[in-house]
């Protein structure tokens, strides 16, 4: 069992928490595999050059990732006063989210289940 206040140990807890902006998608209405295509490509480059590239890929994931990439660079903006300019794309990762089962109707009275797969993604920046 934990010592001390609870108070005290989120203090505790919060005080080891990573302090690098980030943003987080939740439920995003793409698989999972889909969008580790889209992040291989801009993890550990520049801001600039991963929103270059983010911009001109024809995946549909590429559109999401970019607006959460703009929200992570806000945050580190806003909230911890960092420069655009130095900032790279420390960490990203796509976690499996919830799956949509629907149903295909086939002939003579069959039926295929569809799946229709989410994911979580979160970008995490960092100053060069």
């Amino acid at each position: 069992m934990a010592k001390g206040h609870r108070s005290q140990i989120k203090r505790e807890r919060n005080e080891k928490k990573d302090k690098r902006p980030r943003a987080h998608l939740s439920f995003a209405r793409i698989p999972e595999q889909k969008a580790c295509f889209v992040l291989d490509a801009v993890r550990g480059k520049g801001l600039a050059e991963a929103l270059g590239i983010l911009t001109y890929n024809p995946r549909y994931a590429s559109s999401v990732i970019k607006k959460l990439v703009e929200s992570a660079a806000a945050n580190a903006e806003n909230n911890l006063g960092l420069s655009r300019d130095n900032l790279y794309i420390a960490e990203c990762f796509v976690g499996r989210g919830p799956i949509m089962k629907r149903i295909q109707p086939r002939a003579q009275g069959r039926a295929y289940r569809i799946q229709k797969r989410m994911c979580h993604i979160t970008i995490i920046l960092d100053e060069r």
